[in-house]
């Protein structure tokens, strides 16, 4: 014979960064009994993280992070800078090819940034 048993209520706390996959799965697992409280916002520059990571980051960073956020792939960022190879992208992303002044000014140009940050 089945008893019928009520079951009780699951609660979980999840804190720190939650990536949108997981939040479209636990909506579509839990709907509208899914809870987010967002309450506290913090600009990414202002976060020890930030600056710990910017002190630490080289000319090739800049560009990987710019190319990246921008949407860039290695091959078209080199079509942009007229005919700069795909490897030498990757080269100077990865510290293994210094990057030229006349190449740093065109990708402050592109990416609207200081050439400071790709020398």
């Amino acid at each position: 014979m089945q008893v019928h048993v009520k079951t009780p209520h699951t609660k979980i706390n999840i804190e720190g960064e939650i990536s949108k996959k997981l939040l479209k799965i636990l909506k579509q697992d839990f709907g509208d009994k899914l809870v987010v409280e967002d309450d506290e916002w913090v600009l990414a520059a202002e976060t020890e993280w930030y600056k710990k990571t910017k002190a630490r980051m080289k000319p090739g960073g800049h560009l990987r992070a710019y190319r990246v956020s921008r949407g860039f792939t290695q091959p078209q960022l080199g079509k942009a800078l007229r005919g700069i190879s795909k490897q030498n992208i990757s080269d100077m992303e990865n510290g293994r090819r210094p990057i030229g002044k006349e190449v740093a000014k065109k990708l402050a140009e592109i990416f609207n940034t200081s050439v400071e940050k790709f020398l």
